[in-house]
């Protein structure tokens, strides 16, 4: 048998699989060594079986070696830098080849280039490239472009003009090219650069008029996708119940919905009626229920919906692929932390055949939330690999509980690896250094946040306010909050909190004054600290104005810490029978802040009596 006939046998019959390229190897070394020239089937074989193997290198070698060669040699060399995200050899190789022998199908490569590198605009100058060079787009480039500028989304006249583009060349019929466009309207519409509100209603319209014969699977699900990412909930459902049969992907989307805004009921009778369907549920379905779970504020009545969630998984799914176990449990992980489980969240981890970086710093994070340090060196310690959130959490976690010294040397090292802080792991940085009261780290660490430009962030800025406070340094404080970018209620908090813990309650009221006019709502930590800046001034008019304030206009619950400063404040002015009248009305029993409160007035003003009761009642309350 003649090396040609040899050569055209094997290449022609060998599929791309782990052999392929040493069965191609083998060839082309049989043909190098014969001295046979092979023909151009021949060489553009090898080439191709080269390229899907992943080896462009040898592919390119071969190619550069051909004399003259033709459209199908470059456009799969093209295509292989392409799929392996190579867009700039791509753009070289495609700049390479002449105009002469470019066809629809290199151009149509390129784009999918620009496509897999987010590069929308570089598709949409390329596909006007083509066409004024006389290249006729075919449905494949139009899928391409739709793509490459549903990513960008930034200019509503993109899908405007595509649009056009697509029913002048009479492609619209294509599946692929219609859900493309509808992907593109879409992706526009929810995206933050475009503030249109027609373009929902632009592809609902182009939904609405494609034949019903041609409007497949993935565009019923872009469009109720869309529709749930531009927050139409009502329209996605009325699309969702208009389908002709029932596609799981787009039920997952509303559900996710659903959770996202919060309406956590909605998402479970949704997960109810999809179940009396047969609609099958899937990893993408549970992770969204589970975070619902996690999500909600009605701690208990969520926690037992979370548990029976995770008892229905091990009940009905049989042989679940790896991706479901790890997702599913990871957002068990996640929920169990959430209501501060610790033990079932780690029994969940310590079940897992397999665990991601997810898995850990789910863990991880849980463990610092519930202030167990201790487990959570261990398992900082045991991974096999970290990221920037695992070094962060770690890094806060200390500094929030007292650890400044081993926050510090953490935050050290995680730069010695050579990794980058983030804004977060420089708020942790900086709060260990406010632990330790450690003035010149903690100056030093501004000056790296100031260098790298992290001070606009709100994390790095809201701890340097804190950071200064507790160094005793009120005007870098305020300093830095004036010179804060953007501020949010924390920042407030911060500097509130600064102003009063030094003594000047006078300024700590003016801020939070100042606060409420440009509309920063107040939360619990404000009126705390606002509480303590009155009791700090002795101003005992304002403190009870306060106090009353946040209950009744804004809906605030009192704890026993925010009734602790209102009977400290009293008590300081020697007015005990206010104070046991405040303590009479409140809806809990009294624990030891408040008897520490009272006694603490006692010994100023020398109330034998009460003190003596406060005292035993702070007794009993001890452990034996």
């Amino acid at each position: 048998m003649e090396v040609r006939d040899i050569a055209y046998r094997y290449l022609t019959q060998v599929n791309h699989t782990s052999a392929t390229q040493t069965i191609a190897r083998a060839v082309h070394a049989h043909i190098l060594t014969s001295g046979f020239k092979p023909n151009t089937f021949i060489i553009n074989r090898l080439i191709n079986i080269y390229c899907k193997s992943s080896n462009i290198t040898y592919a390119r070698k071969l190619f550069d070696k051909i004399p003259k060669p033709d459209i199908v040699a470059r456009t799969t060399i093209l295509s292989a830098y392409s799929s392996s995200g190579n867009v700039k050899l791509a753009q070289q190789f495609f700049n390479a080849t002449p105009l002469t022998i470019r066809d629809t199908v290199s151009y149509n490569a390129m784009i999918t280039a620009y496509s897999h590198c987010n590069d929308g605009h570089a598709a949409l100058n390329l596909f006007v490239q083509m066409k004024r060079n006389g290249f006729k787009p075919d449905p494949f480039t139009f899928s391409s472009v739709l793509s490459a500028l549903s990513i960008i989304a930034d200019e509503e006249w993109h899908c405007q003009m595509l649009h056009c583009e697509v029913i002048k060349w009479g492609v619209l019929s294509i599946p692929s090219v219609l859900n493309a466009l509808l992907s593109c309207y879409v992706c526009c519409a929810s995206s933050p650069l475009v503030k249109s509100s027609q373009l929902m209603a632009s592809s609902r319209k182009v939904f609405d008029e494609a034949p019903k014969n041609q409007v497949y699977e993935p565009s019923w699900t872009t469009m109720v996708a869309g529709y749930v990412r531009n927050d139409d909930l009502a329209a996605a459902r009325e699309l969702l119940d208009g389908m002709p049969y029932p596609i799981d992907v787009a039920w997952n989307a509303i559900i996710s919905g659903y959770v996202r805004r919060g309406l956590y009921e909605e998402a479970f009778d949704t997960f109810r009626r999809m179940h009396s369907m047969g609609i099958q549920e899937d990893e993408y379905t549970y992770t969204s229920l589970i975070s619902a779970c996690a999500s909600c504020n009605e701690k208990m009545g969520m926690f037992n919906c979370g548990r029976l969630v995770h008892g229905y998984i091990l009940r009905t799914v049989v042989e679940p692929s790896q991706h479901f176990i790890l997702s599913v449990n990871n957002a068990l992980i996640t929920f169990y932390t959430k209501h501060d489980r610790m033990v079932e969240a780690r029994r969940v981890f310590d079940k897992m055949p397999t665990r991601d970086i997810i898995s850990w710093n789910a863990v991880l994070s849980g463990y610092v939330n519930v202030r167990r340090i201790e487990e959570a060196n261990s398992i900082f310690r045991e991974m096999p690999e970290r990221n920037l959130l695992t070094w962060t959490v770690m890094i806060s976690g200390l500094a929030q509980n007292g650890f400044g010294e081993e926050g510090l040397k953490l935050f050290n090292q995680m730069k010695s690896e050579g990794l980058e802080p983030c804004d977060y792991a420089y708020a942790g940085a900086i709060s260990a250094c406010g632990v330790l009261g450690s003035l010149d780290n903690g100056q030093q660490i501004h000056s790296q946040v100031i260098q790298l430009g992290h001070d606009s962030g709100l994390s790095a800025g809201n701890a340097l306010i804190t950071m200064y406070a507790r160094c005793g340094v009120v005007e870098s404080a305020k300093s830095v909050f004036l010179s804060m970018p953007y501020v949010d209620s924390v920042s407030w908090n911060a500097m509130i909190a600064a102003l009063a813990q030094h003594g000047h309650g006078v300024q700590a009221i003016e801020l939070f004054e100042q606060m409420l006019k440009e509309d920063i709502l107040p939360d619990r930590i404000t009126f705390l600290t606002i509480l303590t800046a009155c009791n700090h001034a002795g101003l005992i008019k304002e403190g009870r104005h306060y106090f009353d304030t946040m209950c009744t206009h804004y809906g605030i619950t009192p704890g026993e810490d925010h009734y602790a400063r209102l009977i400290d404040l009293l008590c300081r002015a020697g007015m005990f029978s206010e104070a046991d009248s405040v303590i009479k009305s409140m809806p809990f029993e009294p624990g030891a802040p408040i008897w520490e409160a009272l006694l603490a007035g006692c010994r100023i003003h020398g109330n034998i009596e009460l003190g003596i009761e406060a005292g035993s009642r702070l007794l009993e309350l001890i452990p034996h």
